[in-house]
């Protein structure tokens, strides 16, 4: 894998692009080119404020990795506006203080007791992926990783319709949120926020 300054691509780079791959790259270069004239370029530029401030964002949105929800994109806001963390099917576990890795887990508390954003926003979406593949079962020697993720999440009223069973895991995911301390706390103080919407 081969890193690179995005501002200062050479042409040997993009020369050795896979074959069929070009103008998705090409999308994607012009792309950055507009985010940095739009946001970086100019003494008064949103990422210059930023980097020199720190972020400040108000709002926190836990939201599925499906390339389709974008939550900056559909909520139309600028960097800075949103801390967000994205996994499959925007599950939030349970609290667990242990050993383990707990990536979504450390994105809250990053989110709600350091930054101390005041709306969390669970998002949920039609067409999951994620969903899907709790509710077909699909056979766990076909992932590594996936189907214990997901089975976080219960099927509890025994849905036969993959977005109405998205729609009841939000409420997991939510009834999850209050079992962190830091969360329930600042809930209850109603110094946070804390809903969940659902796009279709």
């Amino acid at each position: 894998m081969q890193a690179i300054k995005l501002g200062k691509l050479t042409s040997p780079f993009t020369s050795s692009i896979i074959p069929g791959m070009e103008n998705t790259f090409k999308k994607i270069l012009l792309g950055y080119q507009a985010f940095r004239q739009k946001y970086v370029l100019g003494d008064d530029a949103v990422m210059h404020h930023l980097a020199n401030n720190g972020q400040q964002p108000q709002v926190m949105v836990v939201a599925c990795c499906d390339s389709r929800v974008d939550p900056a994109l559909i909520m139309q806001c600028d960097p800075g506006d949103l801390f967000v963390v994205r996994n499959v099917a925007n599950i939030i576990p349970p609290f667990e203080k242990d050993e383990a890795h707990h990536g979504t887990s450390a994105a809250l508390e990053f989110g709600v007791r350091v930054l101390k954003v005041r709306h969390l926003i669970i998002l949920g979406h039609s067409q999951c992926g994620g969903i899907q593949a709790s509710l077909n079962q699909v056979d766990i020697k076909t992932n590594d990783f996936i189907n214990n993720w997901v089975s976080l999440v219960k099927n509890h009223n025994h849905h036969q319709q993959a977005d109405d069973f998205a729609k009841s895991a939000l409420l997991d995911s939510y009834a999850n949120c209050m079992t962190f301390p830091w969360i329930k706390s600042r809930v209850d103080s109603e110094s946070l926020k804390s809903i969940c919407g659902f796009l279709r």
